[in-house]
C-alpha cells in the first residue's frame, strides 16, 4: 500500500513492478484515494540479468498519458537487505536521466606514437563494440547511437557513432582515436605540453542516446572510465550503464509519499548435479529415519527461523523424487502425538500442516481452476450485493435479498466442490488417505476425527483460502474490488463452516461470534450438507485412481493477451503483428480475437513439435518465441521478459511427452527466401541449433531438483550456528541423562533420540563443508575468467 501521495486530492492510482525499465507486473487501479491499498502479491522467476528492481506509482488518466508520481528503486545487490521484511520506502522523483538499463562492450587502449620529427605522443583508442539490453522507447525498440568523449579539466573532445535502427542490442563496431598528449615544442623542457597531473584527471565517457528524429533525443545511460587505469595496457570489458550524476537528485523527495513493500528475493548458484548427490540422498531417505525428528529434512525445519523457508524447497524436492507422501505421514504422526483433543487436529502451523499446504498449492493448481474458476469469474464479473451484516449494510440495501444472493453463491461454490472429487489429483488423495488413517489410529473412539483430519485441509486450508484470495491462486488476474472481496470473504466463511465436520449442529452454530452468520446458517438443512461433505471426503481420501476419468475435461493452464505475426502472408510491416487472446489447456493451444470469443486458430497439443525463443533480429522485436507445429511456425511476442519465459515454460511442460518433438530448430525467422540464422534457402530444412528441451519427461510438474537442493544447502549454511548448537545439545543429552539444568540452549529443538540426531547432524555439517569448498572453487574460477571495470562502473563478466 501507499500513503500521502501527491497531488493532494483524491485520484486513481496503480503501481507497476519493473526490472530496470521493463514493466513485468501491474496492480489493479485503486480509485479515489490518497493512500491506496493494493494488497497484491506477485511471484516470478527472473529470466535475465538486471540492475534495479523498481516500483512506480502512477496517477491513472482517462484522456491523457498516465502520470508517474514517483518510484522506489532497489539495487540488485541491496535486495538481500530487505528480503522477508515489511518496509516503508519514500518515493523518489522520476526523471529521464535516472532511468537506465543495459550494458556496453568497450575496448580501450593507450598507445605511444613516434611522430615524424621523432617526438613521442600518446593516443587513446576507444573501440565501442556493442550494447545489450537497452530499454524500449514508447513500447518499441530504440534507435540508439553513442557519443564517445575524452573529458578533462580543460577539454571535452566528443565523437559520435552511427544511429542503429530499431534494436535494443546494437552492434556498433566503431573505433575512435583521441590525442591524449601532444609532442613538445622546442622551447619547452617538458616532453609533453599536457602535464602528468592533467592526465590523471582525464576520463573516457560513453553516453547512449535514442535518436528522436523530430523530437528530443532520450538519454539511455552513460559510463565513465579514468584514463589513468589504462596506462599502456589494453582493457576490454562489459560495463553496466549508469544514470547521470545529477539524475534523480531533487530537493522535493519528501513530498511524494511513501510505498510499503514486502520483498522476498533469493539467488542461488546451482552447481552440476553430481555435487548434490550426498545431500540429496540424505534428504530423500528422511522418511525412513527413526525417529523422524532425527532426519535431515526435519532438522532443516528446526534450524530455520521461518519454517516456510525450509518447506518450499523441501516439498518440491520430495515431490520431484516421489518421496513426499511417506514423509508427510511420518511428520503428521509426530504432530498427532502432541495433539490431545480430536477437535484441534491439524489446526496449528506445524511442519506437517505446512508441507500439506505447500503440496496442495503445487499439485492442486489445476484442480482449483477446473473446480472454482467458472464460479469465481461469475462472482467477480457480475457481482450481486451479499452483505448481511446489519452494521455494514448500505442505505437502500435489503438484507433478505442480500441473504438470497449469498445463499445462491454459497450453494453454487459448495456444489462445485463436493462434485469435484473425480478431478482431485491422485497425490492429494494419497496424502489425505494417510492423514485419515493416522487420525483414526490416534483417536480410535471418535468416529468423526477421520473426516475432520481431511476437511481441516481440503476445506479450511485449500478451497476456503482460494475463494477469499483468487488472485493468489491465479484464478483471477487481480485482487478483487472491496465489495467483491467482502462477498468472497462471506462465501469463504460459509465454505469453512459447511466443510467442518459436524459444525452445522445447533450447539456449534450457537458458538458463532457473528449473530448474522448464525441466522444465515439456520437456513441450511443439516443432513443434506453433512452427507454431501461425508461422501466428498470419502472420495478424496480414497486410494483408487481417478485420473483416467478426471482427464476427460481439458485442464486450463494459462491465458493472456500477446501479439502474433501473420503466418507468412505478409512479409514486413507493423500490420504483420496483431493483438490476440491466447489460451493454453492440456488439450490445445488457441488464439482468439478477444477473450471469451471462439478461437480463430487451434493447435492440438500433440501436434506441437518444439517451443523456442526467437532471435530479436528476426523482426527487431523483444520477448519473442516460436511454436513449431505441422504448418508454418507461429511467431508470438509477449509483453515482457517474465511473461515470455512463463509461456515458454508452460508450453514446453505440456508438450514434453510428445513423440515427434524436434531435436533441432531455426533460432531466427525465414524471410525473403532464406533463414536469417543459417542462410539456408529451403524453408523446410532441418534446424541449425539444438532444441533446449528435446528429451521427453513424464512429469506433470516441472521441478529443478538441483536448484531445490542448492536452496536447502544455502539454508543449512545460513543456519550453521544453529546446527552446531543442536549438535552440542545432542552431546550434552547423551552424556548427561539427568534433569536438564540449562534448557535454554536447546529447549526449542525436538530431540527424541540424541544419538540418531547427532549422527545426522554430523553428516549434514560434513556435506555442507564439502559444498562450501566446491562453491569457493567455482567463484575463484568465475573471478579469474571475468574482466571488471572500475569500482564506480561494475560490469558483467563472462564465465568460461
Amino acid at each position: 500500500d501507499a500513503k500521502h501521495l501527491v497531488p493532494n486530492k483524491m485520484r486513481d492510482f496503480f503501481c507497476t513492478i519493473n526490472l530496470d525499465q521493463e514493466e513485468v507486473f501491474r496492480t489493479q487501479v485503486v480509485e479515489k484515494s490518497l493512500s491506496p491499498y493494493f494488497g497484491e502479491e506477485f511471484y516470478f522467476e527472473i529470466p535475465r540479468t538486471f540492475q534495479w528492481l523498481s516500483f512506480y506509482i502512477y496517477d491513472k488518466s482517462v484522456l491523457q498519458k498516465d502520470l508517474r508520481i514517483g518510484k522506489v528503486s532497489i539495487k540488485k545487490e541491496d535486495l538481500c537487505n530487505y528480503t522477508g521484511k515489511e518496509n516503508w520506502f519514500m518515493l523518489q522523483p522520476v526523471d529521464s536521466n535516472s532511468e537506465v538499463q543495459g550494458k556496453v562492450h568497450l575496448e580501450l587502449k593507450l598507445n605511444e606514437l613516434i611522430t615524424d620529427n621523432g617526438s613521442v605522443c600518446q593516443q587513446l583508442v576507444v573501440h565501442i563494440k556493442e550494447c545489450h539490453g537497452l530499454p524500449l522507447i514508447n513500447g518499441q525498440n530504440c534507435d540508439p547511437y553513442a557519443t564517445v568523449s575524452l573529458v578533462g579539466p580543460s577539454r571535452n573532445d566528443q565523437k559520435k557513432t552511427k544511429v542503429k535502427k530499431k534494436t535494443s542490442n546494437p552492434q556498433f563496431n566503431e573505433t575512435f582515436y583521441f590525442e591524449v598528449t601532444r609532442s613538445s615544442s622546442y622551447t619547452k623542457k617538458s616532453q609533453f605540453q599536457v602535464e602528468e597531473e592533467d592526465i590523471e584527471k582525464l576520463e573516457v565517457r560513453v553516453d547512449l542516446w535514442n535518436n528522436g528524429n523530430l523530437v528530443q533525443d532520450v538519454f539511455l545511460g552513460e559510463i565513465k572510465v579514468p584514463v589513468k587505469v589504462l596506462r599502456n595496457d589494453s582493457f576490454q570489458a562489459w560495463y553496466l550503464l549508469q544514470p547521470k550524476e545529477n539524475g534523480n537528485k531533487s530537493s522535493k523527495t519528501d513530498d511524494l509519499g511513501s510505498l510499503r513493500l514486502n520483498i522476498c528475493y533469493t539467488e542461488d548458484c546451482v552447481l552440476p548435479s553430481e555435487y548434490y548427490t550426498s545431500l540429496r540422498n540424505l534428504l530423500l531417505k528422511s522418511s525412513d529415519v527413526q525417529p523422524i525428528s532425527a532426519s535431515a529434512a526435519y532438522i532443516l525445519s528446526e534450524v530455520c527461523r521461518d519454517k516456510y523457508d525450509a518447506v518450499l524447497p523441501l516439498v518440491r524436492l520430495l515431490l520431484h523424487h516421489h518421496k513426499l507422501v511417506p514423509f508427510v505421514a511420518a511428520v503428521a504422526e509426530l504432530d498427532l502425538k502432541d495433539t490431545q483433543e480430536a477437535n484441534t487436529i491439524f489446526r496449528g502451523n506445524s511442519l506437517a500442516t505446512r508441507c500439506v499446504d505447500e503440496m496442495m498449492k503445487i499439485v492442486g493448481k489445476h484442480y482449483l481452476k477446473v473446480t472454482l474458476k467458472p464460479v469465481i469469474d461469475e462472482i467477480c464479473e457480475s457481482p450481486k450485493p451479499c452483505e448481511i451484516d446489519p452494521i455494514k449494510l448500505k442505505e437502500g440495501d435489503n438484507v433478505e435479498s442480500n441473504m438470497d444472493n449469498l445463499r445462491y453463491y454459497v450453494d453454487k461454490v459448495f456444489r462445485e466442490i463436493v462434485q469435484s472429487s473425480i478431478s482431485c489429483p491422485t497425490l492429494m488423495c494419497d496424502v489425505f488417505y494417510s492423514l485419515r488413517h493416522l487420525a483414526a489410529k490416534r483417536f480410535p473412539n471418535d468416529p468423526h476425527v477421520q473426516y475432520s483430519a481431511v476437511s481441516s485441509f481440503v476445506f479450511l486450508r485449500f478451497f476456503a483460502v482460494a475463494v477469499v484470495s483468487p488472485h493468489t491462486f491465479h484464478l483471477r488476474p487481480h485482487h478483487p474490488d472491496a465489495q467483491t472481496s467482502r462477498t468472497l470473504t462471506l462465501i469463504s466463511k460459509a465454505i469453512q463452516t459447511l466443510g467442518s465436520w459436524g459444525s452445522l449442529t445447533k450447539s456449534k452454530l450457537s458458538s458463532f461470534k457473528e449473530t448474522f452468520m448464525c441466522e444465515f446458517f439456520k437456513t441450511f438443512q443439516e443432513e443434506k450438507f453433512t452427507e454431501s461433505v461425508k461422501k466428498f471426503l470419502d472420495d478424496v481420501s480414497s486410494t483408487e485412481s481417478k485420473e483416467p476419468s478426471g482427464l476427460s475435461e481439458p485442464v486450463h493452464l494459462k491465458e493472456g493477451e500477446m501479439y502474433k505475426r501473420a503466418q507468412g502472408r505478409t512479409r514486413i510491416g507493423k500490420k504483420n503483428f496483431k493483438k490476440r487472446w491466447f489460451c493454453l489447456t492440456s488439450r490445445e493451444f488457441t488464439y482468439h480475437k478477444q477473450q471469451d470469443k471462439e478461437p480463430i486458430f487451434t493447435i492440438p497439443i500433440k501436434n506441437i513439435l518444439a517451443v523456442e525463443k526467437l532471435d530479436e533480429s528476426s523482426f527487431n522485436k523483444k520477448n519473442m518465441f516460436q511454436v513449431l507445429h505441422g504448418e508454418k511456425p507461429l511467431y508470438i511476442q509477449a509483453n515482457n521478459c517474465v511473461e515470455a519465459s512463463e509461456w515458454i515454460e508452460a508450453l514446453c511442460r505440456v508438450t514434453r511427452c510428445n513423440q515427434k518433438r524436434l531435436s533441432f530448430y531455426h533460432p531466427s525467422a525465414f524471410l525473403n527466401g532464406n533463414w536469417l540464422c543459417c542462410k539456408a534457402t529451403i524453408e523446410n530444412s532441418v534446424g541449425c541449433a539444438r532444441c533446449t528441451a528435446d528429451v521427453p519427461a513424464d512429469t506433470q510438474i516441472e521441478i529443478d531438483g538441483d536448484r531445490e537442493t542448492e536452496r536447502i544447502y544455502s539454508l543449512f549454511t545460513i543456519n550453521r550456528s544453529k546446527l552446531q548448537k543442536l549438535e552440542e545439545a545432542c552431546g550434552s543429552i547423551a552424556v548427561y541423562q539427568g534433569p536438564r539444568k540449562e534448557p535454554d540452549d536447546y529447549s526449542n529443538f525436538t530431540i527424541e533420540d540424541s544419538v540418531a540426531t547427532f549422527h545426522t547432524l554430523k553428516q549434514i555439517i560434513d556435506i555442507v563443508e564439502k559444498l562450501n569448498e566446491s562453491h569457493e572453487k567455482y567463484q575463484k574460477k568465475r573471478s579469474s575468467s571475468a574482466k571488471y571495470g572500475s569500482e564506480e562502473n561494475p560490469i558483467v563478466g563472462k564465465v568460461s
